[in-house]
């Protein structure tokens, strides 16, 4: 009898006593793959943003006019288009690296800078 209870006491009864593993996570520093920028009280939130190349931005329109999110200069790599009040649009940054100035093309007061790095 005190054989039998030493082999059960040994035995982990198949209740999965091993230690708890999980899965490992891969640190990234690729940066987040979206980002966002809010239009409201004509003007661009945030009006500088740094981004990675090919990121995915949305663009917000709160006021209830229409503005753009274009590039300017030379770089004019990106245009949204008419965002009309309430409505929302998506653009992928450039994949070149630098700095892109931006405009609302229908309130060129509007300025904003994008930094792909």
């Amino acid at each position: 009898m005190f054989a039998l209870l030493s082999l059960v006491g040994c035995s982990d009864g198949g209740n999965g006593t091993a230690p708890a593993t999980s899965p490992s996570s891969a640190a990234t520093t690729a940066g987040p793959a979206s980002a966002r920028i809010v239009i409201e009280n004509f003007t661009f939130s945030p009006a500088d943003l740094q981004v990675r190349p090919g990121v995915k931005i949305t663009v917000v329109n709160r006021d209830s006019v229409p503005h753009t999110v274009t590039a300017t200069g030379d770089k004019t790599t990106f245009d949204t288009g008419n965002i009309t009040g309430g409505a929302t649009v998506t653009f992928t940054v450039p994949s070149t690296t630098g700095s892109y100035s931006y405009i609302c093309t229908i309130h060129p007061n509007m300025k904003g800078t994008l930094t792909v790095r």
